[in-house]
């Protein structure tokens, strides 16, 4: 019988109550691994109400005791990082090294976090006017609630609940109900590290859950990762009922192979960057735009059999350097798209949709699949498909290819590889994106800067973690003061002036 998984609520596990669950699958095998209670409005106001009781004591606790915590929390990442990372691939499917990769570039976040008492610094201006001081200072918010997906469990959460955290609210996670674990045994580590009960909750859930967190006025700021349409519906909602909100959507990252660009280098990165983690990334590169024929061509000839190559299977085995896709319905979307594809007329090089590994006939594995000749009208290369397939388009030149870029709805990350400075320059400043690599595949930020796309990649007007991160979770208070000594006789009607 599968396993029955929890709420993590007020630093206590608590059963579901709801009589409603979710199914837990393994990808590699297609079979259920554990049942994942889907909370009701009503036990997903009962960790608002654990947060916001949390929030005043928590609120009032030092910068530099709340980052404590958190450098408590980064020794427990590193000692059950092996345990993080089955718990990913066991329920998101990834490859065990990609899987620690994702607790990683999630724990670089925490450590960024731990700078916060010098990060929450404000500014003082001495004698603004006669005897008059002005200084500034960032407060938290409140409860802050996580809407996170199912690509990256532990990344995606610590970009979002350690920050707000240490800027003293408090947080509620709704993770993705298909990769639940990870983020309960996050929240326990937290609590083992120091965290007080209520300050960092976990709901599991659907609609349901976070229709009742969106419309709670306990809640006073959202972050969501997901596609454009439901980001963007988090968004309205959330800010119609004056919640700060930032919604992370959808994503068709590009990359520019120029004529004088490193070949070998380029195929190399897009290998990694179009197939790692079965292209389920919101920064994988599924277009690679071509200048000229003969740099297509060249790029096609390097690709075709690497793509055919690449070794699928479970991520748990060592030799295996992609893995099955989420779930049987997402397998069959992306299939619809490559047969879509096929019937836009565009050029299948390398299909693998009969791709099955040996010994794993229930699991969700799709090959690698390459097209050549992809038109902008074409739905592939229009939608986000969000698995192991790569467009490449064929554009005459640089400005061609720029155009190209700028004209979809969605910017999030792009990139480029050349030699040349000023091509690199002048790509790096007019493409339309949030994100910009030269010479690199996916220009994921560091934690000490910020990620987050244009258009309809991003709702909202601050992006995540770094500075950015920072500014979303706290608020801005300014102070003017004067002192009895300093005060005029009588009073003042005008303006006051210098």
């Amino acid at each position: 019988m599968a396993n029955t998984l929890y709420h993590f609520i007020n630093g206590l596990r608590v059963e579901g109550r709801s009589e409603r669950f979710g199914e837990v699958v393994d990808p590699a095998t297609g079979q259920s691994i554990a049942r994942v209670p889907l909370a009701s409005a009503k036990e997903t106001a009962s960790a608002v109400e654990a947060a916001a009781a949390a929030f005043p004591s928590w609120r009032d606790t030092p910068p530099m005791r709340r980052a404590r915590v958190l450098f408590r929390f980064i020794e427990l990442l590193n000692e059950n990082m092996n345990e993080l990372a089955q718990l990913i691939t066991a329920e998101h499917g990834k490859v065990l090294n990609d899987a620690i990769g994702d607790v990683t570039r999630g724990m670089e976040i925490v450590e960024f976090a731990c700078g916060a008492p010098h990060l929450l610094k404000g500014h003082f201006s001495e004698n603004v006017g006669t005897d008059v001081d002005s200084h500034s200072i960032r407060q938290p918010l409140g409860v802050c609630v996580g809407i996170t997906p199912f690509n990256f469990p532990a990344m995606v959460p610590m970009w979002m609940c350690p920050l707000a955290i240490v800027c003293g609210n408090t947080f509620i996670l709704k993770p993705s109900e298909k990769v639940p674990s990870t983020a309960l045994r996050l929240a326990e580590l937290m609590h083992q590290a120091g965290l007080p009960a209520g300050v960092l909750n976990v709901v599991n859930g659907d609609q349901e859950a976070v229709s009742a967190l969106l419309e709670n006025p306990g809640v006073a700021a959202v972050s969501f990762v997901g596609s454009t349409p439901v980001a963007e519906r988090i968004y309205r909602t959330a800010t119609s009922q004056n919640k700060r909100a930032q919604a992370l959507g959808g994503a068709k990252n590009h990359m520019v192979i120029m004529p004088d660009a490193d070949l070998d280098g380029a195929v190399n990165a897009l290998m990694g960057a179009a197939y790692g983690a079965a292209g389920e990334r919101c920064m994988a590169i599924s277009v690679a735009v071509a200048v000229g024929d003969k740099t297509a061509d060249a790029l096609i000839e390097r690709l075709m059999p690497r793509v055919r190559a690449i070794k699928v299977g479970p991520g748990t085995d060592s030799e295996v350097e992609m893995g099955p896709l989420i779930t049987g319905e997402h397998l069959a979307r992306v299939k619809d798209y490559v047969a879509c594809g096929v019937a836009e007329g565009a050029k299948l090089l390398v299909d693998g949709r009969d791709m099955k590994p040996v010994g794993s006939a229930g699991g969700f594995f799709l090959g690698g699949s390459l097209f050549d000749h992809v038109a902008p009208t074409m739905r592939i290369y229009r939608e986000e498909i969000f698995g192991p397939v790569l467009s490449v388009v064929r554009a005459p030149d640089f400005a061609s290819a720029l155009e190209l870029i700028n004209a979809h709805e969605f910017g999030n990350g792009s990139s480029i590889f050349t030699r040349d400075g000023d091509t690199a320059r002048a790509f790096s400043s007019q493409v339309q994106a949030g994100m910009v690599g030269i010479n690199v595949p996916i220009p994921v930020p560091m934690s000490y800067h910020s990620f987050g796309g244009w258009k309809r990649s991003l709702f909202g007007d601050v992006h995540m973690h770094g500075p950015e991160g920072i500014r979303f979770y706290t608020k801005l208070k300014t102070i003017t003061s004067r002192w009895p000594t300093g005060l005029r006789k009588g009073a003042d009607f005008h303006m006051p002036t210098l």
